[in-house]
């Protein structure tokens, strides 16, 4: 194999010539080989976008000289194009704050933007990872800002995804509105509702889960750049902030803004969390509406059979014809990871230390990981599940007639005592509250019938 020999603070090492990472970024190779996973391309993408809008603004400034700016900012760009993305290859689990990442990056736009001048890789002397891409920059600074921006172009796909699931339960209360059926409270018969009622709650949750992770993003548009090390902005012109985050901005189609406290962007990763809080509670959210599901569908002779799931696939390897509601087990399954992640960016934004969090690394990974299983599967879930699930009405209807709880709507005429009668009657015989009300001749019929009307069932005026 042939190499390339580079040198660091540390010493000397041979480079496979081949690739365009470099000495540190060969480091954290040997140092780091835990999970095997790399980087996000949303994050990828924002790093590189950082870069771009650095070496602009430094060029602007005339801090970088125009040749070597407009180099590194094509290197850039074919980045963003889709190339030379194996070459970001340090595992998501690395050094403290993302020095091993930042350096990858650095290293792969030098050695590009080196053979853009027509040089060969390695010839740090003239564009340099360190003094030239890095230039006015800090990993500290720019680690967390790209977590911000990663996460905010990746959210975008998932806010859609989200208002498309609440449409489609929206869809499903329109078409179901006036099937009226049992409710259930402490898992036990209650007044009646319409399973339409019941699928407009389970759109308004996902709508609101979305409202609020929407308002929350907010808080990701203020951003670390230009603090450098410690909040400080050390080796970096008067102006270099303002024109690289206008630039970032401008390419990101995101308000950005400096924080108002740099310090405080770098010590803390409160916006950070409050994001993954958010797709927690959503997670929470989803959790409770597939269980739901699931328990509607339970049967077909043994459960509640009040809707039925499309089927997408046999159930079991050894019971013929049997289906499984295996979409809302894996929404289920989806939705616990998230909930784990969030545990795990809680633990790393509490631990960090006087200027920085160094935890950054497994914030970013945990934060994007959730977006992205939820990105990969809520889609499929609406389209293969919600958009499909009929209704049992027949089912709906025999559960009605015989619950107990209809005995709620006489309380009013006979009381709480006589119509808990009625109630335990009724279930020890297997009848309806309606037709022992009407043998036991408490009420006029014709007031029975308005009471145990579809209009005086839903209470509606």
């Amino acid at each position: 194999m042939e190499t390339r020999k580079e040198v660091d603070p540390l010493g000397e090492k041979l480079i496979p010539k081949g690739v365009y990472y470099g000495i540190q970024t060969l480091r954290a190779i040997e140092n780091f080989p835990v999970s095997g996973i790399k980087a996000p391309l949303p994050f990828i993408r924002a790093y590189v976008l950082i870069k771009k809008a650095a070496a602009i603004a430094n060029s602007q400034l005339s801090c970088l000289e125009k040749e070597k700016a407009q180099a590194i900012i094509k290197a850039c760009d074919e980045v963003l194009a889709g190339k030379l993305t194996d070459q970001f290859v340090v595992d998501v689990f690395q050094a403290g704050a993302g020095t091993s990442f930042n350096m990858n990056v650095n290293e792969v736009l030098a050695n590009r933007a080196l053979e853009i001048l027509g040089k060969e890789r390695g010839e740090y002397k003239i564009v340099n990872p360190n003094d030239h891409v890095n230039m006015g920059q800090s990993t500290n600074d720019t680690f967390p800002t790209a977590l911000h921006v990663s996460v905010l172009m990746a959210l975008q796909t998932l806010l859609s995804a989200l208002d498309k699931l609440a449409e489609a339960f929206d869809m499903l209360s329109q078409k179901y509105g006036d099937v009226l059926k049992s409710g259930r409270t402490h898992l036990q018969d209650a007044v009646p509702v319409t399973i339409g009622q019941e699928f407009t709650a389970y759109g308004s949750a996902i709508a609101n889960a979305c409202a609020e992770l929407r308002k929350r993003q907010e808080n990701l548009y203020a951003i670390a750049l230009g603090g450098t090390a410690v909040g400080t902005g050390a080796n970096t012109h008067p102006q270099y902030k303002h024109l690289a985050i206008t630039e970032l901005a401008k390419m990101t189609g995101f308000p950005l803004k400096p924080a108002a406290d740099n310090f405080e962007a770098l010590q803390s990763q409160r916006s950070a969390q409050t994001v993954s809080s958010g797709l927690k509670e959503l997670a929470l959210e989803l959790i409770r509406i597939a269980n739901d599901l699931r328990l509607l569908a339970s049967g077909p002779t043994t459960g509640l059979d009040e809707i039925v799931l499309p089927p997408v696939q046999p159930g079991s390897s050894i019971m013929p014809g049997k289906v499984n509601p295996v979409m809302a087990e894996c929404l289920d399954m989806v939705a616990f990871q998230v909930v784990g992640n969030d545990l795990a960016v809680s633990y790393a934004a509490q631990a960090g230390q006087l200027e920085l969090n160094v935890m950054s690394p497994v914030i970013m990974y945990n934060i994007l990981f959730s977006i992205q299983i939820l990105n990969n599967f809520i889609p499929i879930f609406t389209k293969k599940c919600v958009q499909g699930i009929t209704v049992n009405e027949k089912q709906c209807s025999q559960y009605l007639e015989k619950n107990p709880s209809l005995a709620t709507l006489l309380s009013p005429y006979i009381g709480y005592l006589e119509a808990a009668k009625i109630a335990k009657q009724a279930q020890a015989e297997s009848r309806s509250v309606k037709e022992i009300a009407l043998e036991k001749k408490l009420l006029k019929r014709e007031l029975i019938e308005k009471i145990f009307s579809h209009k005086n069932l839903l209470n509606e005026q």
